[in-house]
């Protein structure tokens, strides 16, 4: 019997982070993790290509065995997801799921505010969509966003600049005009942002939540495959986790081993169109 897998996707190696989380929590299932690195970020990107991106990863997974899909990807989840389901799925796999990590970030913001002001840390594409502004009113319309879009940053992660003085110049002026709305929540709406956490707490102070997605998304997930048992049924369960890249670099493995809390060994394939 061939391996069932839940696949993880990332413009980058940001997304490790979301599977580091998930595999304290459910450590038993097998995993692949696929980060688009050849072109990340993806976050200044159009929507439609975006979308294109995302499918061709959704492709590739979904033939090498997986059959649910975390999107880790924020930018993926606010401009591709519910095309994805809505028309992607039941045309070609219509017995497999996809699930982004927007609504359940969402969800922890609402329940954390005290104040219903909330700020979003994130892409041009995620602010541009407003995805969380959207699942966040839905559920409370009496809570205020106020969202940054932050286009450096992911550059600066990838680059394993993170930890400079560059860095910490760059985040303070992202959560100047979010701290000046006296906000008590905060949401890193993107991955790779989690490189950066401790730097962000340390500049908005212990009044402020920072909300991360890494723990989020193991707890849902969890809860998720608990209430779908026929989706959970058809998860193999060998502790096994492989991992691939669109471009394979010595920085990947350097910094995704940092955001997976151990050594990774990762595979370089292609996902375009033309060699699925």
């Amino acid at each position: 019997m061939r391996n069932k897998f839940i696949g993880i996707f990332d413009s980058g190696f940001g997304g490790l982070n979301i599977l580091r989380g998930i595999l304290k929590e459910l450590p038993e299932y097998d995993y692949v993790y696929l980060g688009d690195t050849a072109r990340v970020p993806y976050g200044n990107r159009s929507k439609e290509t975006i979308f294109e991106f995302t499918r061709q990863a959704m492709d590739f997974l979904f033939q090498n065995d997986c059959q649910l899909i975390i999107l880790a990807c924020n930018t993926a989840s606010a401009d591709a997801l519910r095309k994805l389901q809505q028309e992607y799925l039941p045309e070609n796999y219509p017995d497999k799921k996809i699930l982004g990590v927007i609504i359940p970030t969402a969800e922890e913001a609402i329940f954390k505010t005290k104040n219903n002001k909330i700020g979003v840390l994130a892409t041009e594409a995620t602010v541009k969509s407003k995805a969380f502004e959207r699942e966040i009113t839905k559920l409370n319309p009496g809570i205020k966003i106020y969202q940054n879009a932050c286009p450096l940053l992911v550059p600066i992660v990838e680059s394993g600049e993170h930890e400079t003085a560059i860095a910490d110049i760059v985040l303070r002026k992202y959560l100047q005009s979010l701290l000046e709305k006296n906000i008590d929540t905060l949401i890193l709406g993107c991955t790779h942002y989690e490189a950066m956490e401790n730097k962000i707490k340390e500049i908005v102070g212990g009044k402020i939540e920072v909300i991360s997605e890494s723990e989020i998304i193991a707890r849902k997930l969890k809860n998720y495959l608990a209430r779908h048992s026929e989706m959970e049924s058809k998860l193999s369960k060998k502790s096994k986790q492989i991992i691939y890249t669109t471009d394979l670099t010595d920085r990947f493995i350097r910094l995704g081993g940092e955001f997976l809390g151990r050594e990774i060994a990762a595979e370089k394939i292609s996902i375009t169109k033309n060699n699925l």
